[in-house]
């Protein structure tokens, strides 16, 4: 079993981050990712709100600067899903074993930045048309979609910017939102009311998916009036939120409801010597740059965590 100061769990920007920090203190350090690096933003395919990019940045390629930053200080990202951490109870000093699908690593401190996933809308249809015009990633499956008529279910950031960019293939697209008011950056929805092929249904919800072999049309309700209507369509995107990759802790920390982890300023986790920054962590703001900033904090929380051992 390979033995570190710190293993960091998930690299997307949190992650990288925080591996380029425990870098730079020079901690022996490893990156575990079970999927690809970047974690949830390479779904978008650029970033404009990142400071120091006017005019903005493709994702790809700011991920790979930040990666290229971490293995320039000696830290490798090594694929792996964690299954389980469990807690050394035997020693006076923590030790932590993450046990990954294929390998099993030995920790003094832990980072967990797993990220999280897309929540699901749970209506009648969304599960059976997966696929078959059903998507949760405009940047995936956009141009499967040319002279198409679309839908974008929700209001945030991640909605309006997915909405602009299926507007560049589709032939008119939808954006359906339970409130009146977008969620969204005020830039964000000036430029997708500028788009003539951009559409708004406010004050409604999708209540029912409808198709024979593919999405055909989508049941919508007025949460005011509670008036029924079908829109056609061929395609429906979905961006109502996120569900935190936090299931693999098996009660290990203080977590919420919803399964986000619970930290202190210093993003100490319940736990002694395990920290959390990220998307697993309940916020009121969830961007590429706080997600950097709580990497950095999680790494020195862990860096000085480690010296006082």
């Amino acid at each position: 079993m390979q033995a570190y100061d710190l293993v960091i769990i998930g690299a997307g920007p949190a992650g990288l981050t925080a591996g380029l920090y425990a870098g730079r203190f020079r901690l022996k350090a490893l990156i575990l990712e079970k999927m690809s690096v970047g974690g949830q933003i390479v779904l978008s395919p650029s970033i404009e709100n990142f400071p120091g990019f006017p005019g903005g940045t493709p994702t790809f390629d700011l991920i790979e600067k930040i990666s290229q930053q971490a293995r320039e200080v000696g830290i490798a990202v090594e694929h792996g899903e964690v299954l389980e951490i469990i807690a050394s109870k035997e020693l006076p000093i923590p030790v932590y074993n993450i046990k990954a699908a294929e390998n099993s690593y030995q920790a003094r401190s832990v980072i967990i930045a797993s990220g999280a996933q897309s929540k699901r809308l749970g209506v009648e249809g969304e599960e059976k048309f997966i696929g078959r015009g059903v998507s949760y990633c405009g940047t995936c499956d956009g141009p499967l979609f040319r002279n198409k008529e679309i839908i974008v279910v929700g209001g945030g950031d991640r909605a309006i910017e997915d909405a602009l960019f299926l507007a560049s293939y589709a032939k008119k697209v939808t954006v359906v939102h339970r409130r009146q008011q977008l969620r969204a950056s005020r830039i964000l929805e000036e430029k997708a009311r500028l788009n003539q092929k951009i559409n708004f249904l406010l004050d409604s919800v999708i209540e029912k998916i409808i198709g024979k072999d593919r999405v055909e049309e989508v049941l919508v309700k007025n949460v005011t009036n509670a008036a029924m209507s079908t829109v056609a369509c061929q395609g429906i995107f979905i961006f109502v939120g996120i569900i935190p990759n936090t299931h693999f802790l098996k009660n290990l920390l203080q977590i919420d409801d919803s399964g986000f982890i619970i930290t202190n300023q210093n993003l100490e986790t319940s736990l002694k010597g395990v920290f959390a920054c990220g998307d697993c962590l309940k916020k009121s703001l969830y961007q590429v740059v706080n997600a950097c900033g709580e990497g950095a904090v999680a790494a020195d929380s862990a860096h000085k965590y480690l010296l006082n051992l």
